[in-house]
């Protein structure tokens, strides 16, 4: 049996938990809340997100002692938000980590550094990158919990573990498959929140989707231009790693970026629409960190830039979009 400590009690924690404890694993299930984590041995359910899931007991170990939960699993999932991984993974041990092989489920990067998340943990445990992955696609929380067909794609530069992670998540709605481009999937994960926030405030706004297809059609372009100036190698983008979660996330219902962009659009504050979601929508910080490593590049990026000056130099909305389709073909 698999051993796998799941850190984080959110949607998609909630989500791959069930995923990978109905494949065999035993998850050790790292909450930060104790009122959270007696729910769920109580009543089997996480109480904030994913309420319908019913958990299995046997194999679902709900605790609030992060390092017994690490000590005793063979594989690491982070499925925290990236503003909080920093404060959660320095409380282990630089030793912690040495036998572990490393997934990160977040889609997002560590606020005031600008490194993605599995950098983070490379340098933070000393690690080789052979040691660590991330999970990408377009596979919102909610559709699984539904048991809705959906497609992952694990990336690592390590191939075995790339394949031995997607067998722990495939079953009869998930397919899983492996890539090498570690980077490239783990930085297209960031910017499409970018995108759909941008798409979500154009939304609110009371732009069309003739507008959105062209702002996704520019969006591509736009991230594969970054990322071939931080890390440059053939990449087939239409996979669904890259544009398939680009268009699941600007496009879908269960977008929170989406929301939380739809919100500024239609007037709210930043302050006043994280508060009404209630969740993390990582293209706030994603902005922040991407607008700032782009100062070094110097890339071409006028839908980063557009909602770098909306969220942080506090642009109308309006005046910025209206700047932003007149540089797009």
């Amino acid at each position: 049996m698999e051993k796998i400590a799941m850190l984080g009690g959110g949607s998609w924690a909630t989500a791959l938990t069930k995923i990978l404890s109905e494949n065999g694993a035993r998850v050790g299930w790292w909450l930060r809340s104790k009122d959270d984590v007696q729910h769920l041995r109580n009543t089997r359910h996480n109480p904030r997100y994913l309420s319908s899931v019913a958990h299995d007991l046997t194999r679902v170990f709900p605790s609030t002692n992060l390092e017994d939960v690490v000590r005793e699993a063979d594989w690491l999932v982070l499925a925290v938000p990236a503003a909080f991984v920093q404060a959660v993974l320095d409380k282990l041990d630089r030793d912690a980590l040495r036998n572990k092989r490393v997934i990160s489920a977040i889609k997002g990067m560590i606020p005031g550094k600008n490194v993605l998340v599995t950098d983070y943990v490379a340098d933070r445990f000393r690690l080789p990158h052979a040691q660590v992955g991330v999970v990408a696609g377009p596979c919102h929380a909610e559709e699984v919990a539904l048991e809705k067909q959906s497609y992952l794609t694990i990336g690592s530069p390590d191939s075995v573990l790339a394949e031995d992670f997607c067998r722990l998540l495939r079953n009869r709605y998930v397919k899983a498959n492996p890539a090498p481009d570690l980077d490239g999937i783990e930085y297209f994960s960031v910017m499409k929140n970018i995108i759909a926030l941008t798409a979500g405030i154009a939304h609110g706004l009371g732009y069309g989707d003739n507008f959105q297809a062209v702002l996704v059609s520019n969006a591509i372009q736009e991230m594969r231009r970054f990322v071939h100036a931080l890390n440059p190698q053939p990449r087939d983008l239409s996979g669904s790693a890259y544009l398939g979660d680009l268009l699941v996330t600007a496009y879908s219902q269960f977008s929170r970026n989406r929301s939380f962009g739809n919100m500024v659009g239609r007037g709210y504050s930043v302050k006043s629409a994280q508060l009404e979601m209630n969740m993390i929508a990582e293209g706030y910080y994603a902005v922040k960190s991407i607008y700032e490593l782009n100062r070094k590049l110097m890339v071409p990026m006028p839908i980063t830039s557009a909602a770098y000056h909306i969220l942080y130099e506090k642009i109308s909305p309006a005046v910025e979009i209206e700047l932003l389709k007149e540089k797009f073909r």
